[in-house]
């Protein structure tokens, strides 16, 4: 976790011209988490922390072309490479903090969040900001393409109890911010977890 914008965009902008290559086999990962979120044509989606925007092919082909896809991200790099990419064509892309999303209030039916979390500075505010601006209903996806376990050992550090990921944690911290965990999935090949929007 971080609680500094410039450290996450130094971070994200020294590895945005390669991102993609250097994890060449998440597409079918990236569609297999979209379709659990649920989404049907015409619904408005938001990618949060979207990155070089992998998860903007199959958000468009589920919300098909009378849908709304968006995708936001911190660091214009990553933008840029999305842009680079060709995906710009599948959805609106901002420069955007979760913070504060430059969003409707209960303007969405769903946001997804691939690698977000870890680098929310304040995860109980922003995660409360994405439900400002989903629907009561809507659903919310926090994914990742590998594990906690797996990740842990790739950054060669141990997992611990208080892992914001794990589901002792998660689920209480999406309670309190305007969501009810539906569905958690930690396996080594894949993180998931699902969350309606509280009435």
């Amino acid at each position: 976790m971080s609680d500094d914008h410039t450290h996450v965009q130094e971070f994200f902008t020294a590895r945005a011209a390669d991102w993609d290559d250097r994890f060449p086999d998440d597409g079918p990962a990236y569609a297999a988490a979209v379709a659990e979120l649920g989404l049907r044509r015409g619904d408005r989606v938001l990618d949060a922390g979207c990155g070089t925007g992998r998860a903007l092919p199959p958000l468009r082909d589920a919300v098909g072309p009378s849908g709304v896809v968006l995708g936001a991200d911190l660091t214009p790099a990553m933008l840029e490479a999305a842009v680079r990419a060709g995906r710009d064509r599948l959805g609106q892309l901002l420069v955007a903090d979760v913070a504060g999303l430059p969003l409707r209030t209960e303007s969405l039916d769903a946001v997804f969040a691939a690698g977000l979390v870890a680098h929310l500075p304040n995860p109980a505010e922003n995660v409360r900001e994405l439900a400002r601006v989903v629907r009561p209903g809507g659903t919310l996806a926090l994914f990742h393409p590998i594990g906690r376990a797996t990740l842990a050992a790739r950054q060669g550090r141990q997992l611990t109890p208080d892992d914001l990921r794990a589901e002792a944690v998660l689920g209480p911290l999406l309670s309190g911010s305007g969501w009810r965990m539906t569905s958690y999935v930690d396996e080594p090949a894949r993180f998931l977890a699902l969350a309606e929007r509280l009435r």
